[in-house]
């Protein structure tokens, strides 16, 4: 279905094989990214949940960075990955890469005892998301022009900007495929 693009899915750290498995569920071409080099080869990115400030070292380590500074292709961020690419991470051990204007702060819905599931409301489709927290960020004080895409209880779970979508909660770890969709489809527009 989608076999004309490649989705790249940063396996650095963190939950990567799991965007890989939901990717080739969706009939999509993928590919591991841990070298600068393979960035090349990709339509869109994936950026994993996993510990951010870990991640952040990782990345430094690889010397895969300033490739990704310059990617301007779709990225879909989930949980830590989100927290990478906001502005503003609260935490100076985080470098951001500062592509999404919005403020995420790091485990604001609880530590690991408290992760739990629930239902998110989604701006683009009617049925809710059951989605998965795991020590997952918050968003707040998104810019103008980012897109509220899922809530829950008010609070802001998913959003878009340009052709960056960001979740705080972990939706490769459900059977439900909408919120993979909707990235891929953003990749397929901007091809």
């Amino acid at each position: 279905m989608y076999d004309k693009m490649t989705i790249g899915v940063l396996g650095l750290q963190g939950a990567f094989s799991k965007h890989l498995a939901m990717l080739r569920n969706l009939n999509v071409n993928t590919i591991l990214i841990r070298y600068p080099d393979e960035l090349e080869k990709c339509d869109g990115l994936i950026f994993p949940g996993g510990e951010s400030t870990t991640m952040c070292k990782l990345i430094d380590e690889m010397n895969i960075r300033s490739r990704i500074e310059k990617f301007d292709r779709p990225i879909f961020g989930t949980c830590a990955g989100a927290i990478l690419l906001s502005t503003d991470a609260g935490d100076s051990r985080v470098q951001t890469f500062g592509k999404v204007p919005i403020k995420t702060r790091r485990n604001a819905w609880g530590r690991q005892l408290e992760s739990f599931i629930s239902d998110v409301r989604l701006s683009f489709d009617p049925e809710p998301f059951k989605a998965v927290f795991i020590r997952a960020p918050k968003l707040s004080d998104p810019e103008k022009d980012v897109k509220i895409l899922g809530t829950l209880n008010d609070e802001i779970v998913l959003v878009q900007y340009q052709n960056i979508i960001l979740t705080t909660f972990h939706p490769e770890l459900t059977d439900d495929t909408r919120i993979h969709e909707y990235f891929v489809k953003l990749v397929e527009e901007n091809k």
